[in-house]
């Protein structure tokens, strides 16, 4: 195919992105997504009440998502380094969000230049 009619497309595809009524809708916290997933609070809080180290929440993450071992290149490294919070802050995110090397590596690192 052309590079114009890959351009066209793609320039349809976000328009009918932007124009469709999910992205019209207001933005949902990560939290309140899982919460409403399964049993409230208690999706990812032991007793509906966040541990004091996070090691619960993390191993709930990894129930559902699998470890960041078994993930993409860009979770793998992370693996015994970082707990799933650290980076998606269920209560401070929303859905869809992704966080960006450059929100914790301030060396010009992105996703791009790790996964060659």
């Amino acid at each position: 195919m052309s590079k114009k009619i890959l351009s066209a497309l793609f320039g349809a595809g976000l328009a009918a992105l932007a124009l469709s009524p999910v992205a019209m809708a207001d933005p949902q916290e990560l939290a309140e997504m899982h919460a409403e997933m399964g049993s409230g609070c208690e999706t990812c809080h032991a007793d509906g009440e966040p541990s004091a180290d996070g090691a619960h929440e993390f191993e709930q993450c990894q129930s559902c998502h699998g470890s960041l071992a078994e993930m993409d290149a860009v979770h793998q490294p992370h693996d015994g380094n970082l707990m799933c919070a650290d980076c998606h802050a269920p209560h401070d995110s929303n859905v869809g969000d992704k966080p960006t090397c450059d929100s914790c590596h301030d060396d010009g690192r992105t996703a791009e230049s790790i996964l060659k």
